[in-house]
């Protein structure tokens, strides 16, 4: 199931970033012979209108063919696009898969998988930091350590950064939240975080 999902999640991003229409490349079908309810859809799309949020494009695709698709102007299928952190859509994707397997919990305190790492002293703030704090940008750190990429050892440089607001509480872009889920990973794994997702 892992990989069939992962392979669905690669294809439409295949399909998202080629310069060929993503119809050319996939099968069509009408929502209701694949067990989808066009009205749900439609309900969908009305409420992407009216939730203030841009949206590009839309895909649904449902047993390996599309059901349904569209674009807000000025955007088109036949327009290349840029796609922003896709590393977090496989991180947390494969964070799932790993608590479904038993590997850890949302719940599991993040300095628990690196005490050899921990600070000498551990904050409040830290000690209480959970894999779901990481997975929500809200790590509590403030600004994001973005600076940490410049040391040899991230996981200790992230743990060491001061959490000036409760974990869980406020959210605030953190790209370095994402390399702890992958470093976690790794730990409960045993494996790189790709390797562990095209297994």
């Amino acid at each position: 199931m892992k990989r069939i999902f992962l392979l669905l999640l690669f294809f439409f991003l295949l399909c998202a970033c080629s310069q060929q229409p993503a119809t050319e490349t996939l099968p069509g079908s009408v929502p209701e012979k694949e067990g989808v309810s066009s009205k749900g859809i439609h309900h969908f799309i009305e409420a992407v209108e009216q939730s203030g949020q841009e949206w590009h494009s839309f895909m649904l695709l449902r047993h390996g063919k599309m059901i349904a698709e569209g674009w807000w102007n000025p955007y088109r299928s036949d327009l290349k696009h840029t796609m922003y952190s896709v590393s977090k859509t496989f991180t947390s994707t494969a964070t799932g898969f790993a608590v479904s397997e038993g590997k850890l919990t949302v719940d599991d305190r993040v300095v628990s998988f690196f005490p050899e790492q921990a600070p000498d002293t551990v904050s409040d703030h830290l000690a209480a930091l959970r894999v779901k704090d990481l997975l929500c940008m809200a790590a509590g750190q403030n600004p994001e350590p973005f600076g940490i990429v410049r040391g040899q050892n991230w996981v200790k440089s992230f743990l060491s950064v001061p959490i000036v607001d409760e974990p869980g509480a406020k959210f605030l872009y953190n790209s370095i939240a994402t390399y702890m889920l992958s470093a976690i990973l790794q730990k409960v794994t045993g494996e790189k975080l790709i390797d562990y997702l095209v297994q």
